[in-house]
């Protein structure tokens, strides 16, 4: 399995299982993002802690997973970037549009304060 999905209360965790996100598996992890959205979870933590290398599908899938989650007024956060990963999304200017965080769990916590602070 590329992609493992724990999909808890009220957030999804996605944890990529590959060392390379490119153009041969971001199409499943589109699709794995879409159809949690679609099931209507609005909220998304994108763990790449295992991801050393990505290309512009891969970019792209995480755009349409951060998409997903702010048209259904949710949060999308990525997690475990690791540095060659951290320099192509700084470069593709993406850090200033994603919520960005060390670990899964952080990134868990983050979606947890924004719930709290929607339903107030």
């Amino acid at each position: 399995m590329k992609f493992e999905v724990d999909k808890r209360e009220k957030v999804v965790v996605v944890t990529a299982r590959v060392e390379k996100l490119d153009a041969l598996c971001a199409p499943e992890l589109k699709g794995e993002l879409v159809l949690a959205n679609k099931e209507g979870h609005r909220n998304m933590v994108l763990d790449l802690s295992e991801t050393r290398y990505i290309d512009s599908s891969g970019l792209s899938a995480i755009l349409i997973g951060h998409r997903g989650c702010r048209d259904s007024q949710g949060t999308f956060v990525l997690s475990g970037l690791q540095p060659a990963v951290e320099k192509l999304v700084s470069i593709s200017q993406l850090d200033s549009v994603l919520k960005i965080v060390p670990t899964a769990q952080e990134g868990v916590d983050f979606v947890y304060m924004e719930e709290v602070e929607r339903d107030l």
